[in-house]
């Protein structure tokens, strides 16, 4: 289905089909599944019909080791489906078989949006289904995939809807993306309700990035880059100027320019102004405190000060951001 078809709002029941691979994750299965059960019963009607399928007719082990009973095998006649997503383990330990590759081919441009969770995204890259996408997957595989896939924009957000492909990091983020195409399909209001329901303080929306460990996400750097954020991330609320941030570590300003530069494409005044206003795009999200309140608690000397670099580096003002 194209993407505007996807994302409208309509009261059309739609047809769901997940692919359960071994090794799958119990979590982002039950967390992309369970939304859409709970949006037919809170909305007294079948807006979602879903069905499981696996390669076999045996149970499909899972990474936790319980074993699920799909209600398919692959290849059976299922009718017309609206979305497809499949379930996977990351890494992917196993080559795929051809059948899977022919069958998921055999859904591209037929009105279907196809999507992973979790390892399912590199899935789809391996039959050549992202080419030409954005798509994300579990942060401890994205230097591996965007290395193997050149082709496909990888993005480090939660989760991904780009056009008919659907991808997300797994783990609850799966949720996070159902919860979203409910409330494009049939209204914010339902999923908000939904999310009620599994007791999520909030819908995390498809813009947040993914918590990525600090050692990873500095990868080699060497430890004085590593001591240099961490102790940014410390010092959100009177943030350290250059020169000091040197000093605590003990080397000049122009090396650690320098380490900034080569490892994060960034000056560190730059990179710590991101970490501050990344900061206060959460608590504008998740708190109920007066904007100028995280204006101070995020190193910004006054409203208007905050005002001009949030909306410079966002688009929006934050007012505008807490009203969206």
């Amino acid at each position: 289905m194209s993407s505007s078809t996807l994302m409208s709002s309509t009261s059309e029941r739609r047809r769901v089909a997940f692919v359960l691979l071994p090794g799958f994750s119990l979590l982002a299965h039950a967390s992309a599944i369970e939304p859409l059960q709970m949006a037919n019963q809170l909305s007294g009607r079948m807006l979602y019909h879903t069905v499981t399928l696996s390669l076999t007719d045996e149970p499909v082990r899972s990474g936790a080791q319980l074993s699920l009973m799909a209600q398919h095998v692959l290849g059976e006649p299922l009718g017309p489906l609206d979305i497809l997503l499949v379930c996977a383990p990351t890494p992917l330990p196993y080559a795929l078989p051809a059948k899977l590759n022919e069958w998921l081919r055999s859904h591209q441009g037929r009105s279907v949006a196809i999507g992973g969770l979790a390892g399912g995204t590199e899935v789809l890259a391996r039959c050549g289904l992202l080419e030409g996408y954005r798509a994300t997957l579990p942060w401890q595989r994205f230097d591996a995939f965007s290395q193997a896939y050149p082709q496909v924009t990888l993005s480090q957000q939660l989760f991904e809807i780009d056009r008919d492909r659907l991808t997300c990091a797994g783990g609850t983020a799966a949720m996070d993306m159902m919860l979203t195409l409910i409330g494009k399909h049939h209204g914010q209001r339902l999923a908000e309700q939904v999310s009620e329901q599994f007791v999520c303080d909030r819908i995390r929306l498809a813009d947040e990035r993914q918590h990525v460990p600090l050692r990873n996400r500095l990868g080699h750097a060497p430890q004085s880059l590593v001591d240099a954020v961490t102790l940014m991330e410390a010092n959100i609320e009177e943030p350290l100027s250059t020169l000091e941030l040197a000093e605590h570590l003990g080397i000049s300003r122009r090396q650690l320019e320098r380490l900034f530069k080569k490892y994060l494409q960034a000056v560190p005044s730059r990179y710590y102004l991101d970490l501050r206003l990344q900061d206060a795009r959460k608590q504008l999200r998740e708190s109920d405190r007066p904007v100028g309140d995280i204006a101070l608690m995020t190193g910004f000397s006054s409203g208007a000060h905050f005002s001009t670099a949030y909306r410079n580096h966002f688009g929006i003002t934050p007012r505008e951001e807490r009203l969206g």
